[in-house]
């Protein structure tokens, strides 16, 4: 059985207050597939680029194992590309360019090789979108995690309150649970948005960590305190794909392996923002992996 991750895969450039980047690899499937692939070595990826795109960048998919006969090249095209900076806080920023290029039109194909999905994480793209790659899975997956964000609220509520209906689990940001539940409490919000579908519901909060909802239960995993961090771009996806990574490892899905799933995609996460782009989650040690774990058990561990 496979874990099937569809998103964007594209081009960044990005700045932050410690320096800059020209062109480079980025997009929610390429974080959140990376990130799944250290967990489960059947992750394969849904997503379309244009002739852009290099093929060493696509080696590196191969180098971890994802299989990509699911993502499209369109020749003569060119890749989604966004740029953006950072303020000095680094929990804000400005876009500076929107190009959709192959994404405007991207049409999501799904290889027979990649119905045997059991687990399927739908990256951040528009409901619509995210609506017709469950419609062309035959048999539904074990578990569906979705992610979105503000804009889509914006301007397409209706179709992301259908596609929420068809989920498991739903990722979204502070911000954007008090936006879709009109609720400025993130317990309220949480009781509210579980009514809208999902079985389980994940508020990121940055900084200060995430929280699970699932019926009355709450989790509430801490965030990591870093020395440096370099670039929050991807950070979010990364997390995405080593929870459903790490969900998929595992295979049998309850509150308890939530919890656990938390913390392994903020241990993932954390490793993601202290390099620019994929440079740091290209390249680490199952040794790495379980040692940032044991930070995540140690920060939250006590006895009373």
């Amino acid at each position: 059985m496979s874990l099937v991750v569809i998103g964007t895969v594209a081009f960044d450039a990005i700045e932050t207050p410690f320096g800059k980047t020209d062109k480079i690899v980025g997009g929610a499937a390429t974080y959140a597939s990376l990130a799944a692939s250290y967990f489960y070595d059947k992750t394969k990826i849904v997503a379309v680029v244009g002739d852009d795109f290099q093929k060493e960048d696509i080696a590196d998919f191969g180098k971890h194992g994802i299989d990509v006969e699911g993502l499209q090249i369109k020749e003569g095209e060119k890749s989604f590309f966004w740029a953006g900076k950072y303020h000095n806080d680094m929990n804000s920023r400005d876009t500076i360019t929107t190009e959709l290029n192959v994404l405007e039109n991207f049409d999501p194909i799904i290889p027979e090789s990649y119905q045997d999905c059991e687990f399927l994480m739908l990256g951040n793209l528009t409901p619509q979108i995210q609506q017709t790659v469950i419609n062309r899975i035959k048999k539904r997956p074990k578990l569906i995690v979705m992610d979105t964000m503000n804009f889509w609220m914006d301007i397409a509520m209706d179709d992301l309150l259908a596609t929420i209906k068809m989920v498991d689990v739903l990722t979204i940001n502070d911000a954007e649970a008090r936006q879709l539940s009109n609720e400025y409490s993130l317990v309220k919000a949480a009781k509210k948005i579980l009514t809208m579908g999902p079985k389980y519901l994940i508020i990121k909060k940055g900084e200060h960590g995430a929280l699970l909802f699932h019926g009355d239960q709450i989790f509430s995993a801490p965030a990591l305190p870093l020395a440096d961090v370099f670039d929050p771009t991807g950070a979010g996806d990364t997390f995405a794909g080593g929870f459903i990574g790490y969900l998929a490892k595992v295979g049998t899905i309850n509150f308890s392996n939530m919890k656990n799933a938390i913390i392994y995609g903020s241990a993932l996460a954390s490793f993601c923002v202290e390099k620019f782009g994929t440079e740091k989650i290209k390249n680490l040690s199952q040794k790495e992996i379980s040692s940032r774990v044991q930070e995540f058990i140690n920060l939250s561990s006590f006895t009373i």
